[in-house]
């Protein structure tokens, strides 16, 4: 299926590694001019050099800052596909969050986000087309206690994005949110450390039991996710605003 963004723009934030870099490795496979971001720039570089593609950019900057997103728009100041992304909040307990450890999490996965959009998106409405994909969690509909600070900041997120949407599709721009679930990246592998830790097992034990929580008895891949991602910014996708879509091998049990 072509998507018909080919020569489109897009800012995928936090895309040095993991979900970010999926899914702006999928859409430079589609033709997109894309500008990737982290804040090492040897990793960034790295990054940059597994595409496959000489329409992708570096931007070495921190999304949670004014000047970190200045430069990102400095370098795409028009954007046509906005991907939010950002490393989630450590996970813990009540005790292991005081005010500023909370602070951080909303700014790195609510606040920083929510400004990214704000910045493009007015352009986006001017101009007629436009995709705004957030990177969230599975917590935003199936809260856990570890991940109560994710989960508060991506659902702030969320339900922020929601009511964005019903002014901005009429516009041609649509907001998604893609809501992962035991994707086999590096923020797994450091839950999986985390969880070997507190039990007293291998992590080559504690990854075996996160796939066995899911329905499809496996780890998801990042190319598979960052499918899904692309699909949303195609051109067929114009029709689908302001959803959350899970990708987690079946592992929700809700409805809705």
């Amino acid at each position: 299926m072509d998507l018909a963004i080919s020569n489109k723009r897009a800012i995928v934030c936090a895309s040095s590694q993991g979900l970010g870099l999926a899914c702006a490795t999928a859409l430079a496979n589609e033709g997109v001019e894309v500008w990737i971001n982290g804040r090492n720039a040897e990793r960034l570089a790295k990054a940059r050099a597994s595409i496959a593609s000489d329409k992708v950019h570096t931007v070495v900057a921190d999304i949670t800052t004014a000047q970190g997103r200045a430069s990102l728009l400095a370098a795409c100041p028009e954007p046509d596909i906005l991907i939010n992304n950002n490393a989630g909040p450590p996970p813990g307990a009540l005790e292991d969050w005081p005010p500023e450890v909370f602070q951080q999490g909303l700014e790195g996965n609510m606040l920083a986000p929510i400004e990214m959009i704000r910045l493009v998106v007015r352009g986006m409405q001017a101009r007629h087309w436009g995709r705004i994909i957030n990177i969230t969690s599975a917590m935003v509909k199936s809260p856990r206690p570890h991940q109560a600070l994710s989960t508060a900041a991506r659902a702030g997120l969320t339900a922020f994005c929601k009511a964005l949407s019903l002014e901005v599709a009429k516009d041609g721009v649509t907001i998604n949110n893609l809501l992962p679930e035991r994707i086999a990246t590096p923020r797994q592998t450091a839950l999986a450390e985390r969880q070997a830790k507190l039990r007293g097992i291998s992590v080559a034990e504690a990854t075996a039991e996160f796939a066995q929580s899911i329905a499809a008895r496996r780890m998801g891949t990042p190319e598979e996710f960052a499918a899904a991602c692309a699909f949303l910014c195609s051109v067929q996708a114009a029709f689908i605003c302001g959803q959350n879509l899970q990708l987690d091998g079946g592992a929700y049990p809700g409805l809705i």
